[in-house]
């Protein structure tokens, strides 16, 4: 089994998708480090990137053609500048040069250089994607990676390779966390605190996943903060603009910290705080649609929940005291994504949208039980409520964009968290009749049965339904 850290479950990036944006550039990255091993940057004339299956049917709208570009470029999703990725791309469209690593300048041309291979796939995934580099001697290499889901890639050959970390608590499957808190007596975030430490100092996790929040909160505040159409043809109108303004009114604020306090002091009703849930959740996947700056949790696509649940348990629960419960939080939310991963898969093109928004409110369901003083066994049973309802749910976005149904799904995922938690903190996880374990298997029986149609093809559900509009990208 995989050894997987939280902070490969969360990772900081730009939208829309992670296995069709972010996987695809990290992809091009690998793929440059592999071919400048020996200095031969300046030997290269050119290079081509294949797109397979769900990569070139929805690429597209995901953008995989941007990331690739670049990737190739030199760019990180980390460190680029959000406002500098369409300039960036509009000069190599324009001079259709390209920066190899961003150091060695070379004819790039994305109209010829990026092939669409709509109607064929490679075997080990559907998100499949294949780079060329032609050398002044005659010579060439290839390379194969797959984009695996929540931004994970895989370089063909290395498909089955086994761990090589040892943890000091293991875990493959639910059963085995719910051992190790037993054993242990612990609660979930601990254990994995004693795990990820095998990969970081103590500091550095506090300060990782504390980061991580930041990024998170920026993004729902600046999704708050911005109105207008987003891209792709759509016309789909930004909603968490006019929410903010009209749950807020006219009170004056400066930044983020000053405007959470505001909503802490707001109307607690249940009605206002689901209004708040759910702009959080627009917030952050209008922006995630627009470009920006998103985490995975564990997909891109499903970015909007975690947030959203963090967010209502920052700004509407008692029990939360500060940093401790932010990490504390997403310890044990990316211990959840971590056996969805190894149990099934958080790739919507492998198992539809119940891969990313199931997953996402798994993982935030469990987190928010711990959070509220619930029992590991308590967590775990919330985890699998929260699944347990979405399992089946179909990956169909209209125009291949991660918009309609993309976006309002992460304000459903993040209701049904919260209300899993709920239901979990008044039950006995002993009398659950269906375990973590059992959701987990169910969920990939589910992904292996489903139609290829309804896993982020683009060629059945909603997206055959509309396609007045739409831009040629």
């Amino acid at each position: 089994m995989e050894r997987i850290s939280v902070f490969d479950i969360f990772k900081i990036g730009i939208g829309p998708s992670s296995s069709h944006t972010m996987g695809p550039w990290r992809a091009a990255q690998r793929f440059l480090r592999e071919i400048g091993r020996d200095g031969t940057f300046d030997h290269v004339t050119g290079v081509q990137v294949d797109l397979y299956g769900s990569l070139a049917k929805t690429g597209k709208g995901h953008g995989t053609d941007l990331a690739v570009i670049l990737g190739l470029n030199g760019d990180d999703p980390v460190t680029i500048p959000v406002d500098a990725v369409q300039p960036t791309l509009d000069h190599i469209a324009q001079t259709k040069t390209i920066r190899l690593g961003g150091g060695h300048d070379l004819p790039f041309d994305p109209a010829q250089d990026i092939i669409f291979l709509y109607h064929d796939s490679l075997p080990y995934h559907a998100n499949g994607l294949v780079f060329r580099a032609f050398f002044r001697n005659g010579a060439g290499v290839s390379q194969t990676y797959y984009s695996v889901g929540g931004g994970f890639v895989v370089k063909e050959g290395e498909e089955n390779l086994a761990a090589t970390v040892t943890l000091p608590y293991p875990i493959d499957r639910g059963a085995d966390l719910a051992r190790w808190c037993a054993e242990q007596d612990k609660p979930i975030s601990e254990i994995v605190f004693q795990n990820e430490r095998t990969w970081r100092s103590p500091d550095d996790i506090r300060t990782g996943l504390l980061n991580i929040w930041e990024v998170m909160r920026r993004c729902v505040y600046q999704g708050c903060h911005t109105d207008g159409i987003l891209p792709g043809g759509l016309e789909v109108v930004r909603r968490a603009h006019d929410m903010n303004t009209a749950l807020l009114g006219d009170r004056p604020y400066a930044d983020v910290d000053e405007w959470m306090a505001h909503i802490r002091r707001d109307d607690h009703s249940f009605r206002h705080i689901l209004k708040w849930v759910s702009c959080f959740a627009l917030a952050v996947n209008e922006e995630n649609a627009a470009f920006g700056r998103v985490v995975t949790a564990p997909t891109n696509g499903a970015a909007g929940v975690i947030p959203a649940v963090l967010m209502y348990f920052a700004c509407f629960c008692s029990e939360f005291r500060g940093d401790d419960d932010i990490v504390r939080f997403l310890l044990t939310a990316g211990e959840f994504g971590s056996l969805f991963k190894k149990g099934a898969t958080i790739s919507a093109a492998m198992g539809g949208c119940q891969a990313e928004i199931g997953v996402s409110s798994a993982m935030a369901a469990g987190a928010l039980t711990e959070c509220l003083g619930g029992s590991p066994g308590q967590a775990m049973m919330a985890a699998e409520i929260a699944m347990e309802h979405h399992l089946g749910m179909t990956c169909d976005p209209i125009g291949g964009l991660v918009q309609v149904p993309c976006i309002e799904r992460n304000t459903m995922g993040a209701i049904k968290a919260i209300t899993a938690a709920q239901i979990a903190l008044e039950s006995d996880p002993v009398k659950a009749k269906v375990s973590l374990d059992a959701v987990i298997k169910t969920m990939k029986e589910t992904a292996d049965d489903m139609s290829h149609k309804y896993k982020e093809t683009a060629d059945g559900g909603l997206a055959v339904q509309f396609t007045v509009g739409l831009v040629e990208c």
